[in-house]
């Protein structure tokens, strides 16, 4: 409605001027001036609002069939992380739907555990999730389906599939990872800190043992095969981080009690040191010189007897 005000302004301004400027009247030229002046302001007007616009922007996001399933995505929602319009594709709901209907067990679960996340989703005041009706038969696989959206609409995807990330990534479109929030997030550990785990299970090489944090990250402790459902303290020997998740490699000291020991086996007594050793020897001397003049006295006492 401005832009039309801006342009009926002109337009009259410019005919006024005409008709005024053929008549050899100064007030022509004015009115060609304002009119002249009326285009400027309505160029740069427009010029202004679209770089501003295109500034405060906010994307769309593409959902995708692994970050529905996996949930997440509705906890993220609910704390207000996200902003801007969830889309949700028909050809992601008929994979849901299609999983939902699946013969195998957990793919059925996990099906319908998609379809409900999506219901929440929609009900939640602070969410503005649209279902598109929009197709690629060109290409049979949902994942290229989605990086041809995004590549139209300008969208970004949301998703935690490690295929989907690299391949949308190929093709110049952006990916918002939940692996890797989910990973920036998570407790850091430095080679050399303690921690406590409750080995869980044996690992694949010699004396390992497999041990999990709270948020699902894999430990893996040496010398702790035969330590199955103890709770023990390990020391981190290093830290891997990959596009995949986390895993963490950690040690168990031979010489270490399990948690559950420490007080049948004197877990808090004040180590032995070296110089109590030391100590204990010193006392030694002193009271082997100590006793020495009474043995000399009862060595002496036969012979007077003698005399």
């Amino acid at each position: 409605m401005k832009y039309f005000i801006y342009l009926l302004f002109m337009a009259v301004s410019v005919f006024a001027g005409v008709m005024l400027y053929k008549s050899n009247s100064l007030y022509g030229i004015i009115t060609l001036s304002g009119a002249a002046a009326a285009a400027l302001m309505i160029i740069g007007d427009i010029f202004l609002s679209g770089k501003e616009a295109k500034k405060g922007s906010v994307y769309p996001k593409l959902l995708d069939t692994s970050v529905i399933i996996d949930g997440r995505i509705k906890d993220i929602c609910r704390a207000g992380f996200l902003e801007g319009t969830l889309i949700a594709p028909k050809f992601v709901l008929h994979e849901l739907q299609y999983i939902a209907d699946s013969s195998d067990h957990m793919k059925r679960s996990k099906g319908r555990r998609g379809l409900d996340i999506l219901n929440d989703l929609r009900k939640m005041p602070s969410v503005t999730l649209e279902i598109v009706d929009k197709d690629y038969p060109q290409t049979r696989e949902v994942d290229q389906k989605l990086v041809l959206m995004a590549k139209e609409t300008g969208a970004k995807i949301i998703t935690n599939d490690y295929n989907l990330n690299k391949t949308a990534e190929i093709q110049g479109v952006k990916i918002l990872n939940i692996n890797d929030l989910s990973n920036s997030v998570k407790p850091s550990f430095l080679p050399g800190e303690r921690i406590g785990v409750k080995i869980m299970k044996e690992g694949k090489e010699k004396e390992q043992g497999i041990a999990y944090l709270t948020d699902g990250t894999m430990i893996v402790v040496d010398n702790a095969r035969k330590l199955l459902n103890k709770k023990i303290d390990v020391v981190v020997t290093n830290v891997l981080q990959t596009d995949a998740g986390r895993m963490i490699f950690a040690r168990y000291e031979q010489g270490g009690d399990s948690r559950e020991n420490r007080g049948a086996r004197g877990y808090f007594k004040r180590p032995f040191r070296r110089n109590d050793r030391n100590q204990n020897r010193n006392n030694n001397t002193n009271s082997t010189t100590q006793s020495a003049p009474v043995s000399e006295a009862h060595s002496e006492e036969p012979k007077k007897e003698n005399e």
